[in-house]
């Protein structure tokens, strides 16, 4: 545990670091180019995003999650993952035109073709990727991390001062993918066999064909509002339903991988050893809708002064569905490591259940009912949410004796700050003037709504006070000892 807090924490500030640069480009980028260049990119990657689930095949995660891994699996796993991610990407460049035709958007084309390219890139530093994760050496990880997201977020903006438009997003996702498998060179383990193989591909594959079905559709999943919107609307709507879930995922942006890093290896470590995995998921799941839960209820109350500051009036179109993305994300952080425990005890396929039907509904609710706002997807997306729930409560019951009543019991005190916090935000914005600018509102806001949520927290008795002051003992000791210095 000491070892998983102290990578918990390397990673956080590592991705929170990178996730910041990755904002704030993003921010710049909103101001460079149109949401409708935004959206052909957004309607491109979706397709790309499925096909890197098939271009994993689960080697990551059994990479991660098998108790005797030898010289040989570790070969085998990366022959799978050559093979599987070069022939994705010749099938990527050959479909390009179709996508392309289907979309009636010809800018797809370039695009496609040139994000195909990094799927021969990525299996020379997939491997060393997993089996780091597998070691939790954050600090290896964080260093690749931060040389890959500064070298992506300067081309990004390099092309796009350029003039690319639209493709300057794939040409900086080439450069990433090239500069990654550079980076993870010198951090390659010692015995890590330079050459694949193929002599225990079926281990590999067994896995693989089981985490493939839930994470593809998971993946699917996530494409089908950009797909959906851009068959049922057009590139400007999906361009601006981007930018609303990515203010709704700002904490997402924040936080990173930190909320799931090391997860899966931990509960894999825990149920080998007979343990339950209920208190793990328990404690995960408050922990993280302590800061989470908070953090959407922020930006549902504070969307526009958000939208302002960070994109400009632009943009001021996507406020409206930010309430609908921001409650399907809450619904969606309470079983947020149940696809991880599922995964853990060797039964991956048991997220597709979930997924199929939440993707079934989206589909259908969809077609029914969107009324060609994005306001009104975005509530679709929210109802096909909520469907899921009495799935996924089945499931944690039957597979975990993870009961519902448990899981809301203990999240009670993160719904009381989460309320309590946004109502101190609805006040704050009532008694500030609106002459003052949205950024500068942000800012006079913070500290008060820092210290809202912290009372509160103490106030509920909830779990993060204890995590909190655990990270505050090394901060004080620190300051303690520069004090005498200064």
């Amino acid at each position: 545990m000491a070892n998983l807090r102290r990578s918990l924490v390397i990673n956080f500030f590592s991705s929170s670091g990178t996730a910041f640069l990755q904002f704030g480009v993003s921010v710049i980028l909103a101001r460079i180019l149109s949401p409708g260049e935004i959206g052909v990119f957004s309607m491109t990657i979706v397709f790309v995003n499925i096909a890197h689930v098939f271009r994993d095949f689960g080697v990551s995660g059994y990479l991660q999650r098998e108790p005797d891994l030898t010289a040989d699996k570790i070969r085998s796993a990366s022959g799978v993952a050559f093979v599987i991610s070069w022939t994705i990407a010749l099938i990527l460049f050959l479909a390009s035109p179709s996508l392309g035709r289907w979309f009636s958007e010809p800018e797809i084309v370039p695009v496609m073709r040139v994000l195909s390219l990094s799927f021969v890139l990525i299996p020379f530093g997939a491997v060393t990727s997993a089996l780091l994760a597998r070691e939790m050496a954050a600090e290896k990880q964080a260093t690749v991390s931060v040389i890959t997201t500064v070298s992506y977020c300067m081309a990004c903006l390099i092309f796009a001062w350029l003039g690319y438009g639209t493709m300057s997003l794939a040409y900086a996702n080439v450069v990433n993918n090239i500069v990654a498998a550079l980076a993870f060179i010198p951090f390659r383990p010692k015995n890590l066999p330079v050459l694949p193989s193929f002599r225990h591909w079926r281990s590999v594959a067994h896995f693989g064909v089981g985490s493939l079905l839930s994470s593809f559709l998971t993946q699917v999943n996530n494409s089908i509002p950009d797909i959906l919107l851009g068959k049922l609307g057009n590139a400007r709507q999906v361009g601006l339903l981007s930018r609303a879930n990515s203010t709704v995922t700002i904490f997402t942006y924040v936080a990173g991988s930190t909320v799931s890093y090391g997860a899966l290896s931990y509960l894999s470590t825990a149920y080998h050893r007979g343990e339950s995995l209920v208190p793990i998921l328990k404690r995960a799941t408050v922990l993280l809708t302590g800061v989470g839960w908070t953090a959407l209820a922020l930006t549902s109350v504070l969307g526009q002064d958000i939208v302002l500051a960070l994109y400009g009036p632009t943009w001021l179109e996507c406020v409206p569905a930010i309430l609908p993305l921001s409650l399907a994300a809450a619904v969606g952080m309470m079983f947020h490591y149940i696809p991880m425990a599922v995964s853990a005890i060797g039964r991956p396929y048991l997220s597709a259940v979930p997924t199929s039907v939440m993707l079934v509904a989206r589909i259908g609710i969809a077609s029914v009912l969107f009324n060609g706002s994005i306001a009104g997807f975005a509530w679709v997306l929210c109802f096909a949410t909520i469907i899921t729930v009495p799935v996924i409560a089945l499931q944690q019951k039957r597979h975990f004796d993870f009961h519902m009543g448990i899981l809301l019991r203990a999240l009670m005190p993160s719904l009381i700050v989460a309320m309590a916090t946004a109502a101190v935000a609805a006040l704050l914005a009532l008694l500030l003037p609106a002459s003052i600018k949205p950024l500068l509102r942000l800012l006079i806001m913070a500290p008060f709504l820092a210290a809202a949520w912290y009372l509160m927290l103490r106030a509920t008795r909830h779990d993060l006070v204890d995590e909190i002051h655990r990270l505050a003992v090394p901060l004080k000791s620190r300051l303690a000892w520069l004090l005498p210095n200064v």
